[in-house]
């Protein structure tokens, strides 16, 4: 059983996690487990439900104070030379062993 207190909108909750959550929690999702797996279940439930409960400790960065370090960049480079479309079709085309005017001719592998 645990102990875990969890803060959401600045509300502290805190519940248990016992034999009987996990019970309702099998009927609810319909799955039929047996008493090992129920204890399995629970065992994981709690460390998932734990290490929540240790990030809720991690320092919440506010408007006021923002760090360049959590925000993602945009580290790509700009295409200062782009390719034309259609610019490498003849080329392609001439390496398939049959085409019809600008199209591949595959064998067919589908009825209708």
């Amino acid at each position: 059983m645990i102990n875990l207190e969890i803060v959401l909108a600045g509300a502290r909750i805190q519940f248990m996690l016992t034999k009987n959550d996990i019970n309702n929690l099998t009927n609810l999702a319909r799955i039929d487990l047996t008493e090992e797996e129920k204890d399995k279940l629970q065992k994981d439930l709690e460390s998932i439900l734990g290490y929540i409960s240790e990030l809720q400790k991690a320092p919440n960065v506010t408007e006021g104070h923002r760090s360049e370090s959590y925000y993602l960049k945009n580290v790509t480079r700009s295409d200062d030379n782009p390719n034309e479309p259609g610019g490498n079709t003849e080329k392609i085309l001439e390496e398939a062993p049959k085409r019809r005017d600008n199209l591949f001719v595959v064998k067919k592998i589908l009825d209708n």
